[in-house]
């Protein structure tokens, strides 16, 4: 089913997005996927705005402030998985050779959360929740359904999580290329591919993967409101087709239109 209530252990439960200009970026996201938001005071000078498809919470955006930005960090989509104790996840990953950037921290009432870099440099972020369990409606139309790993050592990467999450590691070929999907419960959640060259100087990263019904309609309407393109749209076969796009402010994502509608594995 779409619509969740909570996300067991190991899941990919919550997106959120960073951005230099948070007005902008509303308006972007809300125009090209038709979600609603709503700003939520963190600070005297601060907010955080969740987003919302049909009323449910799907994802979360806020504002990179000078400190961020003076460390380096750019506008960017954050990957967040569900973990029984943020706090032993962390340290988990930490004895495993990753780094945890921000080390777990009540977020209000609302969960428990760390900050992690892989051994390869990707970063995502893992919640305990409490109040607040995460998306309330994915893999449909408009939200995300796939998170994916570009590592520079996919044999790495694959020991690295299923270790921490006790994720299944279904390794395949996607074209040329060997692709691992990573699975929870024997159900395919997201995937795994190895940086190619040919893509430049691209560090190890999560892309966010959403939801479309029409993938070359979705990349005119990104570059018609300022986003650009990154791959252009191009087929997977029995898969469907799907394309990397970057908001105005330059965060990567990508839209898939499937040829079937995907297993509730998150």
């Amino acid at each position: 089913m779409p619509e969740k209530t909570r996300h067991q252990p190991g899941a990919f439960c919550w997106i959120e997005a960073a951005t230099t200009d948070a007005r902008s970026a509303r308006t972007f996201y809300e125009s090209l996927f038709g979600w609603t938001s709503e700003d939520f005071p963190t600070g005297p000078e601060s907010s955080y705005t969740i987003l919302r498809l049909r009323g449910r919470d799907i994802g979360g955006l806020y504002q990179l402030d000078e400190a961020r930005k003076a460390r380096g960090v750019v506008p960017h989509w954050l990957t967040y998985v569900a973990v029984a104790s943020a706090d032993e996840s962390a340290e988990k990953a930490r004895s495993m050779g990753a780094t945890v950037l921000q080390p777990p921290f009540d977020a209000q009432e609302f969960g428990r959360m760390a900050v992690v870099q892989d051994p390869q440099g990707a970063v995502f972020a893992i919640w305990q929740a409490k109040k607040h369990p995460g998306a309330g409606l994915v893999n449909e139309t408009g939200t995300w359904g796939w998170c994916e790993l570009a590592t520079s050592d996919e044999e790495a990467a694959r020991r690295f999580y299923t270790k921490l999450f006790g994720w299944g590691a279904k390794v395949g070929s996607a074209g040329p290329m060997t692709y691992t999907e990573w699975q929870l419960g024997g159900t395919s959640i997201g995937g795994c591919l190895k940086l190619d060259p040919s893509w430049g100087p691209v560090p190890a990263h999560w892309l966010v993967y959403f939801m479309v019904d029409d993938c070359d309609a979705a990349v005119a309407k990104t570059k018609s409101l300022g986003g650009s393109v990154t791959v252009p749209p191009q087929d997977v076969p029995n898969v469907g087709r799907f394309s990397v796009l970057a908001d105005p402010a330059g965060a990567a994502f990508a839209v898939i239109r499937l040829l079937t509608p995907p297993a509730s594995g998150t």
